[in-house]
């Protein structure tokens, strides 16, 4: 004759009883931790893209005004301006020196282009420094007929 374990009425067996209430509690916060921790790494990594998204575009303007203006005015500009976006720009050139070289033929300005924006609460900027040629103005000149 074999025995056999029963069980009392309204009682399960140990081995099939379910988590207990505390247990319950700790794994639900585990997840609510991991899932926090997610929610910011998500949000991190958008705002990151926003912020490089914006970067290239201020380099982008930069260059584009830099190449815009490869030849000025032999005594310079200065111009100003701001974009729909939100980003400012500043051009600035001023004549180089090269009486006592072999350049003292050449009339060369140096530039500085500067493009600025507002990133959050913070406020970034991209310089671009070079030189370019500068252009003695001319009488003009009518096209013949």
């Amino acid at each position: 004759m074999r025995l056999t374990r029963t069980c009392r009425p309204g009682r399960r067996p140990a081995s099939s009883r379910g988590f207990s209430l505390l247990e319950m509690l700790v794994a639900i916060s585990i997840l609510a931790l991991a899932l926090g921790a997610l929610y910011q790494a998500a949000s991190g990594a958008t705002r990151n893209v926003r912020t490089d998204e914006k970067y290239a575009y201020g380099v982008e303007l930069a260059r584009s005004l830099l190449a815009a203006n490869a030849r000025v005015p032999a005594d310079g500009i200065s111009a100003r301006g701001e974009t729909a976006g939100g980003f400012s720009w500043r051009v600035d050139t001023r004549p180089l020196n090269f009486e006592r070289t072999a350049l003292a033929s050449a009339s060369l300005q140096a530039i500085e282009v500067v493009v600025s924006w507002l990133d959050g609460g913070k406020r970034r900027e991209v310089v671009l420094n070079s030189v370019v040629e500068g252009v003695v103005q001319g009488p003009a000149r009518g096209r013949g007929r």
